[in-house]
């Protein structure tokens, strides 16, 4: 598959009477979002409002993160939740407004919706401080089943996004980048002196608000399958769940998988890249066993010298991690895993809820457990009301004046467990 990915770089959003890009600012109809966000009679209220970098503006709990996208052909943007699944994505040309991002905020959906700081302390732990996010803030009916209300506001998300992305179509890019995955043979062909290394993605599917979608099918419902690298690029998968602010998976982080970009940076130089295996995190020990014996089955038959392996959450899908280390391993592949650590606040606690001998190569994206201090704020966008519920936080911690100390996992993308973010751990 062959993927044409245009940048359109965005500087700044302000509303105005219609919605276009002009002088990298991106000019947006408020009142057509708002409308588009309630057509769907689950939710009641839908207002907009924009944070900048540099702001003094709090976001919270946040729900999603989603780049606006177009594609200007090859199948349509979100296939399976938005868009049509056939033709599939990862072809074609798409442009992507850069710089800028929907963020959905609103009431809480379980307890693990994160904190975005424009400014501050915090600002430095996520990646979204440094864009320009048009937040998305809804109010479901009351009454709303946990489930209804989490694909309410993740087809919110995805609908603003799709509308947003609209404005690019005919937009020339800043910057025009062409990656490219051959069918398996002739891939392993092409650069036959250069170790074939592949990805191994675990998606978080243990279902109770953990989920995540493939071409629209939650990802509990399928076994371990290839998939090209620039499909996940263009938008076939897409966050649904409410884990570890910290270590979630947003759909931008989809859209800007770390671990696939830097594999594309060394493709036919230093290593061939055979693409993606993905798979899921399950909650069965039979389901773990199955899928872990598969995932080793397909790094096999792929004839794969190396893999990188990535989870998102921790503890429980910690087990299916280094069960797919110990079986590729011994498949004869070699593995890095890519992971972030809960040591405890004082860091002396184990890091992994698992562990194999065979993981002898580990690259750390930092600890959740450690406190900061987060000032106040001007302006908070969506409520603080559930610091003290929120993952990270606890009874007692947020202050009269809007100030809290929390564990950093409150943050959105903190030490998520791919790379996309500054923290790591020295080994020694």
């Amino acid at each position: 598959m062959k993927l044409e990915l245009g940048k359109i770089e965005i500087n700044d959003i302000q509303f105005a009477d219609r919605t276009y890009i002009e002088d990298q600012v991106l000019y947006v109809n408020k009142e057509e979002v708002e409308s588009l966000v309630l057509e769907d009679d689950k939710l009641i209220g839908c207002h907009l409002d924009i944070a900048r970098p540099g702001d003094s503006t709090r976001i919270t709990p946040v729900k999603d993160v989603i780049e606006p996208r177009v594609k200007v052909s090859g199948g349509e943007m979100f296939p399976g939740g938005i868009g049509k699944v056939t033709p599939p994505v990862g072809e074609g040309r798409t442009h992507a407004l850069d710089g800028c991002c929907v963020v959905t905020v609103g009431r809480i959906v379980g307890f693990q919706e994160g904190v975005i700081d424009m400014s501050g302390v915090a600002a430095d732990y996520s990646p979204f401080s440094k864009t320009v996010n048009l937040c998305v803030v809804i109010e479901p009916k009351e009454g709303l089943e946990t489930h209804v209300y989490e694909k309410a506001g993740r087809m919110a998300g995805l609908k603003v996004a799709t509308y947003l992305g609209e404005a690019g179509r005919n937009v020339e890019p800043d910057t025009l980048e062409t990656y490219e995955t051959k069918p398996i043979f002739e891939q392993a062909a092409e650069y036959p002196d250069l170790p074939k290394v592949g990805y191994i993605h675990m998606l978080q599917s243990q279902g109770l608000l953990h989920d995540t979608y493939y071409y629209g099918v939650d990802a509990k419902q399928f076994v371990p399958t290839f998939m090209y690298p620039t499909e996940i690029m263009d938008g076939a998968i897409v966050s649904g769940n409410c884990v570890a602010p910290c270590d979630k998976v947003t759909t931008y982080h989809h859209l800007h998988n770390p671990v696939i970009d830097e594999c594309y940076k060394h493709h036919g130089k230093d290593i061939n890249f055979m693409g993606v295996i993905l798979t899921n995190e399950n909650v069965f020990l039979a389901d773990k066993e199955r899928h872990s014996d598969m995932v080793a089955k397909l790094c096999e038959w792929m004839g794969l010298d190396g893999v990188l392996i990535t989870e998102e959450g921790y503890v429980n899908p910690d087990t299916d991690l280094m069960m797919n280390c110990r079986k590729v391993e011994r498949k004869g592949t070699k593995v890095v895993l890519i992971t972030d650590e809960f040591p405890g606040k004082d860091g002396k606690s184990q890091s992994l809820a698992d562990t194999c001998d065979e993981a002898t190569a580990l690259a750390s994206c930092g600890q959740g457990n450690m406190t900061l201090q987060f000032p106040a704020m001007d302006k908070v966008i969506g409520t603080q009301e559930y610091i003290e519920s929120q993952i990270g936080g606890w009874a007692g911690c947020i202050n009269e004046d809007g100030s809290f100390e929390a564990e950093i996992q409150i943050i959105i993308a903190s030490t998520i467990a791919n790379g996309f973010n500054k923290l790591a751990a020295r080994g020694y």
